[in-house]
């Protein structure tokens, strides 16, 4: 069986990429999980990428540094905005990958935001 996300696997930050309505794409580094050749990102849920990626599921995502700067290659794919039980599963997984400074970025999102103000984005490459 061959991975299907390449270095995006392994990768530390990943670039999202979604489309606005005509057509320009806004890139956004963040954090990645790999489970199954699907990759899970976590976010704000009142964010852009997410008002993007519910109008229009077409998304990229390619290797990044914390800044944003791409390297790797670029994978096509699709954007599945998660339930409350599987972002859970998406912050575990996240606690796990970014072991020291994860569980406390999530700690503080959920007393700022409540769990209600993250999602996870599930990404089936194309």
């Amino acid at each position: 069986m061959t991975n299907r996300l390449g270095e995006l696997a392994t990768a530390n930050y990943v670039l999202l990429t979604t489309f606005r309505k005509d057509g320009t794409p806004v890139g956004t580094p963040v954090w990645a999980v790999s489970r199954d050749d699907k990759l899970f990102v976590w976010t704000v849920t009142d964010s852009w990428k997410v008002k993007r990626a519910r109008r229009n599921p077409e998304v990229t995502v390619q290797p990044c540094t914390v800044r944003g700067d791409a390297h790797g290659e670029i994978v096509t794919g699709t954007a599945r905005l998660l339930d409350a039980a599987e972002t859970d599963t998406v912050r575990s997984m996240l606690r796990k990958k970014y072991w020291l400074t994860g569980p406390l970025v999530i700690l503080a999102s959920n007393l700022r935001r409540g769990k209600a103000g993250t999602i996870g984005i599930e990404i089936t490459p194309a």
